[in-house]
């Protein structure tokens, strides 16, 4: 199966920098397909949404989206893309509904019911300059400027920031009948519980690189059993990391969420050797996995 999003070792260093922003990224993205890609702040996740949308020239490296190069391509790539930036900026003094129809003429949509629909959806305050919006209000405008074509890749940028938890319910109801149809979707995100529930796939990216791929619902490693145990010594912490029958997921001082990499009984008998102040069992999601990477390290 061809890939919708294509990147080969693409990469970015900025003039003056000394460390690139963005090296060596391989990843594809299908048909159909939700693609989370996790990283705290700085870690180049809008580096590499602006490098795809050819806002910034890569360093190294190629893409395609929809089958068009990044960079020779770039004008005719937008008509398959609905985009929404980190940071969007609107037309301040105009309203909603004006954009929208304003966006309407620029790329007549394939169903023009679809716009409305959106809006009703979204319960989006139409009639009002944007610059008198509240955050949620013009987050909302920006979704719907994206949805609104149905487009064939959608590349959103922090999607649900400023969404009430009923708005955010939306929004995963949306991404779920544009993946239906068959669209890609590539989607930045801190919210870890909401990628875990929204994405086929997610992709963890730390200093420019992508450190893992996690596939969501079938890993076995998601809803597999962690372990929160809390030491009467925090030298056993340290110890344990060098455990071949447990993998320490996260640490602070004398506590650590831990997970046994095979039979769950030589994992406790590991344990059994330090003195154990409190044990609580979980279910690993999503948000232990990337702790596993961001938790503990610089």
């Amino acid at each position: 199966m061809s890939a919708v999003i294509d990147v080969q070792k693409l990469s970015k260093k900025y003039p003056k920098a000394t460390e690139y922003a963005l090296q060596d990224l391989t990843l594809q993205v299908h048909r159909g397909e939700v693609y989370g890609f996790l990283g705290s702040n700085g870690a180049g996740k809008s580096t590499t949404i602006r490098l795809l949308l050819n806002f910034l020239q890569p360093t190294g490296g190629q893409a395609t989206v929809a089958g068009l190069d990044i960079v020779r391509d770039s004008v005719a790539l937008k008509q398959h893309v609905g985009y929404l930036a980190g940071d969007i900026a609107l037309y301040d003094q105009a309203t909603g509904r004006e954009l929208l129809e304003y966006l309407n003429e620029l790329q007549p949509p394939k169903h023009p019911k679809y716009l409305w629909e959106l809006t009703k959806k979204f319960e989006a305050v139409l009639d009002q300059p944007i610059n008198t919006l509240s955050k949620g209000q013009r987050q909302k405008i920006g979704l719907i400027q994206a949805f609104m074509h149905e487009p064939d890749v959608l590349i959103l940028d922090e999607p649900t920031s400023g969404l009430d938890p009923l708005m955010q319910e939306v929004f995963a109801q949306t991404i779920r009948e544009h993946k239906d149809r068959g669209a890609a979707v590539f989607l930045s995100s801190h919210n870890l519980s909401e990628a875990q529930r929204m994405c086929d796939r997610v992709g963890i990216i730390k200093h420019g690189k992508l450190i893992r791929e996690q596939v969501i619902g079938t890993d076995t490693q998601l809803g597999s059993t962690a372990l929160h145990v809390s030491f009467k010594d925090a030298k056993a912490v340290s110890e344990l990391r060098k455990s071949k029958v447990l993998k320490v997921l996260s640490h602070n001082g004398h506590e650590a969420v831990v997970q046994p990499t095979g039979d769950i009984s030589k994992a406790l008998a590991a344990l059994s050797k330090y003195e154990i102040i409190s044990l609580t069992t979980s279910s690993m999601n999503l948000e232990d996995e990337f702790m596993e990477f961001y938790g503990d390290a610089s």
